[in-house]
């Protein structure tokens, strides 16, 4: 048989690389990604699948008459543990995959 040999090599290595693959993902999933506002005003934890766990507000920038900047300190910690997360995947991810995949 013509290559029979390195089709099961290839076969293995296949295998060997989803689970590694596997294994990225589910170390992903059990981490946590913090982001921070200026100044750590406001915390916001989520997992590696993306479900907001935590959102810790410092009550000194609370002020009744500027919810608007305490809604862009939130906005601004969420978006930095969204993108915390994606540069992780792509970290741990990106070798098994097309670039931009993950």
């Amino acid at each position: 048989m013509f290559g029979g040999q390195n089709m099961q090599q290839m076969m293995k290595q296949a295998k060997k690389m989803q689970q590694q693959m596997a294994d990225e993902q589910a170390a992903i999933a059990k981490t946590d990604y913090i982001g921070h506002a200026p100044s750590d005003v406001v915390l916001a934890t989520f997992n590696g699948d993306r479900e907001l766990k935590d959102l810790q507000i410092n009550e000194e920038i609370v002020d009744p008459e500027d919810v608007e900047g305490l809604s862009d300190m939130v906005i601004v910690a969420v978006n930095d543990a969204l993108k915390q997360i994606e540069q992780d995947q792509q970290k741990r991810l990106g070798q098994f995959a097309p670039k931009g995949m993950f």
